[in-house]
C-alpha cells in the first residue's frame, strides 16, 4: 500500500516537473522572441537616427561621427582623408518651379548617384537641405573631384521634363590642410564657398590662398570680441535731405569699426561676421546707445528731426525685440518721437505677426518704422495697410536707373503713388547725380539721402554740416536760397 502511494507521488512529481519544464521552455522561447524583436527594434531605430529619409544616407549626426572615428583611425595609420562636400547649384530655382517634390525627386537622384560614385571604404551623406558629403581616402582628390561635378550634372527627367542639374564642391584633406574634423569641415566649406562665388558647376581644394583668409578671418574675429566692449564701434552718419529744397533733416546711423591696426572698416567687413558669432545684438546695442546719446542734442536745438537706425534681422526675430529698445533708449536723452527703425520688409514676409507686435509697441511709444529697401522684391503693401507704418525707403537699386530706363521710371511713380495713398513718408537713398533728385522731387518723392548730397561721416563732421545747414535756413540767413544739390563734401 504505502509503495502505491509512493509510486502515484512519484508519478504526480514527475508530471508536474514535465509541466515545469514545458512552461519554462515556453517563457524561455517567448522570452527571446522577445530579446530578438528588442534587438531589431534597437538597430531600426539606430538606423533611423543615422540615415536620411529621403536618400537614405547617412544623415549629419552619423557623418559628424563617421568623420571623427575616420580621423582617429587616420592619426594611428597615417593615412590620408579627404572630405569632399557637395552643394546643388540653383536647387532654390527648381522648388519654386517645380514644387518641392519636384525637388525631392532630385535629391534623391543625386543621392543615388552620390552613392554609385562611392568606392570601398567610402561613407556619402545628405548633411540637410541640398547639401551632402564624401569622405574617402582616395589621394587623387582633384580627379575625384571633376568626377563627382560630372556625374552630379548628368540630365535628369522630372515630370516629362529635362532638368539641368549641376554641383559645387569644395575639398579639403586632412593631414595637409587640418588637423581635425572642425576645421576639416570649416576648409572645405571655404573652397565650397569659393567654388559657388565663381559661378558654381566646378570644384575647390583648400589652398595657401585659403588658408590666409582663414588666418585673417580668426583674427578678425578675436579682434571683433574685444572691440565691441572697447568701443571701437561708433556710429557714423548720413545726412536726409528735404526733397523740396535741400535742407538736412535728418540722419541714418552707419557703424564703422576704428580697428588699431587696419583702420576704418565698413559694415561689409565686420556685420556678417558679428552676426555669425552672435555678436550683432550686442554691437547694436552700443552703436544704438552711443548714436541716440550723440544725435540728441541735435534733435534739442532744432537741427535735424529725426535719427534713423538699422535693425538686424536676427534682432527682429527676439520676442523682446521691441521692449529692449525702449528699454535703451530711456537710458538716453533722445525724445522716442526723433527715433526711426528701419526694418526690411523680407521680414514682414517671413513673420508678419511678430512684426506686427514689435512695430505696434514701437508706434506705441512714439517711435517711428520706416520700410527699408522697399521695392526690392515684395512691396507688400498689405503690411503697409495694416501696420502703422510711417515711412518707406526706396532700394538705391531703383533709383540707379531712373530718369533713364522708362520702365524703372515708370514703376517709381507707381510705387511713389502707392505709398502716397498710405500716407507714408517716401525717402530715395542712393541718390547719386541730380538728374535723379530732379526726378524723385518732381514724382513727389519727400526726403532724399545719398552721394549726391553727403557720405556717412563721424558725428564732429555731421554736426559741423548740420550747423551749416541750419544757419542757411535761419531767419536772418538766406532762407530763400536752397542748399545746392552738388555735395559740398
Amino acid at each position: 500500500m504505502a509503495r502505491l502511494e509512493a509510486e502515484t507521488l512519484l508519478a504526480a512529481k514527475t508530471e508536474d516537473l514535465r509541466r515545469a519544464t514545458e512552461e519554462f521552455e515556453r517563457l524561455s522561447a517567448a522570452l527571446g522572441r522577445r530579446v530578438d524583436e528588442l534587438e531589431a527594434e534597437r538597430a531600426l531605430t539606430l538606423h533611423l537616427a543615422r540615415t536620411d529619409g529621403l536618400t537614405g544616407l547617412l544623415n549629419r549626426g552619423a557623418f559628424t561621427s563617421a568623420l571623427i572615428e575616420r580621423l582617429e583611425d587616420a592619426h594611428e595609420s597615417g593615412d590620408r582623408v579627404a572630405l569632399f562636400v557637395i552643394d546643388l547649384d540653383h536647387f532654390k530655382h527648381l522648388n519654386d518651379t517645380l514644387g518641392h517634390h519636384a525637388g525631392d525627386l532630385l535629391l534623391n537622384e543625386m543621392g543615388t548617384r552620390l552613392r554609385g560614385q562611392a568606392r570601398h571604404g567610402d561613407l556619402v551623406a545628405r548633411l540637410g537641405g541640398d547639401e551632402f558629403a564624401l569622405i574617402t581616402s582616395d589621394p587623387d582628390v582633384a580627379a575625384r573631384a571633376e568626377q563627382l561635378t560630372a556625374a552630379l550634372a548628368q540630365a535628369y527627367w522630372i515630370y516629362g521634363r529635362t532638368v539641368a542639374p549641376s554641383a559645387s564642391v569644395g575639398v579639403a584633406a586632412f593631414p595637409d590642410n587640418a588637423a581635425d574634423a572642425t576645421d576639416l569641415q570649416r576648409f572645405a566649406d571655404m573652397a565650397l564657398y569659393r567654388a559657388k562665388a565663381g559661378g558654381g558647376r566646378r570644384f575647390s581644394i583648400f589652398d595657401r590662398e585659403l588658408r590666409e583668409a582663414s588666418d585673417r578671418r580668426n583674427s578678425l574675429e578675436g579682434d571683433l570680441r574685444r572691440a565691441i566692449p572697447e568701443g571701437q564701434i561708433v556710429p557714423w552718419y548720413q545726412p536726409v535731405v528735404d526733397a523740396k529744397n535741400g535742407r538736412i533733416v535728418g540722419v541714418e546711423v552707419l557703424a564703422r569699426w576704428n580697428h588699431p591696426e587696419q583702420g576704418l572698416l565698413l559694415p561689409a567687413t565686420f556685420v556678417p561676421l558679428a552676426e555669425e558669432l552672435g555678436l550683432i545684438g550686442q554691437m547694436d546695442a552700443a552703436v544704438f546707445a552711443a548714436a541716440c546719446q550723440r544725435a540728441a542734442p541735435w534733435v534739442a536745438q532744432g537741427l535735424i528731426d529725426t535719427v534713423s537706425c538699422n535693425v538686424s534681422p536676427r534682432e527682429l526675430l527676439d520676442p523682446a525685440f521691441s521692449r529692449n529698445l525702449i528699454r535703451r533708449l530711456r537710458t538716453t536723452d533722445l525724445p522716442a518721437t526723433a527715433l526711426t527703425v528701419e526694418i526690411t520688409e523680407t521680414f514682414l514676409v517671413d513673420d508678419l505677426n511678430l512684426a506686427r507686435r514689435h512695430i505696434e509697441r514701437l508706434a506705441a511709444c512714439g517711435v517711428r518704422v520706416a520700410l527699408d529697401d522697399f521695392g526690392t522684391g515684395y512691396s507688400n503693401l498689405r503690411a503697409l495697410m495694416q501696420l502703422p507704418i510711417h515711412t518707406v525707403k526706396l532700394d538705391q537699386s531703383l533709383i540707379r536707373d531712373v530718369g533713364r530706363d522708362p520702365r524703372v521710371s515708370k514703376l517709381l511713380r507707381s510705387m511713389l503713388q502707392a505709398a502716397t495713398s498710405l500716407q507714408c513718408q517716401i525717402v530715395a537713398e542712393g541718390v547719386e547725380d541730380e538728374a535723379q533728385a530732379l526726378f524723385l522731387r518732381a514724382a513727389g518723392c519727400d526726403r532724399l539721402q545719398g552721394y549726391l548730397f553727403a557720405r556717412p561721416m563721424p558725428a564732429e563732421q555731421v554736426e559741423a554740416r548740420l550747423l551749416e545747414s541750419a544757419a542757411a535756413w535761419a531767419p536772418a540767413g538766406p532762407a530763400v536760397t536752397p542748399i545746392p544739390l552738388r555735395n559740398a563734401g
